[in-house]
């Protein structure tokens, strides 16, 4: 009987060890599902998409949208490995990322060597035009030390073009593989024009975003600049944050 019950007990020590372990494991493997979700989507997207299976487009009156973009992309291609060439873009998104996280500001995309973000969404804020601004000038500057570095050994270097546009969007998921966060309208468009129309190493901002900062902010007035498809546009660089 004592042998029985040793043995008896013996079994079930071991199958609440495999239990406890398969347990964790889901448990690790759930927190890990969960956590590369929230890499991909905002958590509130993220949320409702886990509860309901889809998430709603939803309509945004104001957000901020920048755009940066590699001048020299295609010069310093050439001089680099594809392995280089990788390396260097994520070492430079890598840091963008982080600078935006600090402002609570979305990460959108990349495309190529454009990246694009947007503060004010998901969670509506009265902040993100100062934020977006903030973290553009703080992008140029990490951009410009880069090039000072590689220039001293020799390396290629990026140059960096950057445009901001405040104004309504609508934000939402749309497809059914692949799920990704994306913002449409006329004010992505604007935010785009804005990168295009920038001058290397500066902030380029619309009317629209400089009425919103420029108590903050030192800028200097463009004047009118004619934007791809969207004709004359008033445009300011940022210059500085007012002291």
């Amino acid at each position: 009987m004592r042998n029985g019950f040793i043995g008896g007990f013996a079994v079930v020590l071991l199958f609440a060890s495999v239990f406890f372990t398969q347990r964790n494991r889901i448990s690790k493997e759930k927190k890990r599902s969960e956590e590369l979700l929230l890499n991909i989507l905002p958590a509130e997207t993220a949320e409702e998409l886990k509860a309901t299976g889809t998430a709603k487009t939803k309509s945004f009156v104001s957000v901020t949208v920048m755009f940066t973009d590699f001048k020299n992309f295609t010069q310093a291609s050439e001089k680099l490995s594809p392995e280089e060439l990788v390396r260097e873009i994520n070492y430079c998104y890598s840091a963008f990322d982080e600078i935006i996280t600090r402002y609570g500001i979305e990460k959108i995309k990349t495309i190529g060597d454009s990246y694009m973000c947007a503060g004010g969404l998901p969670v509506i804020n009265f902040t993100h035009p100062h934020d977006v601004v903030h973290a553009g000038l703080e992008m140029q500057a990490f951009i410009e030390k880069n090039k000072e570095e590689r220039i001293a050994i020799g390396q290629p270097y990026f140059e960096l073009r950057l445009g901001i546009h405040t104004g309504p969007v609508v934000a939402g998921i749309v497809g059914i593989k692949k799920f990704a966060y994306d913002i449409w309208g006329d004010t992505v468009n604007t935010a785009s024009r804005m990168e295009s129309s920038g001058h290397v190493g500066k902030v380029n901002i619309s009317d629209a975003t400089h009425g919103f900062i420029k108590d903050k902010f030192n800028c200097t007035h463009r004047g009118k600049i004619e934007a791809k498809n969207k004709g004359l546009i008033e445009m300011y660089f940022v210059d500085s944050k007012l002291s």
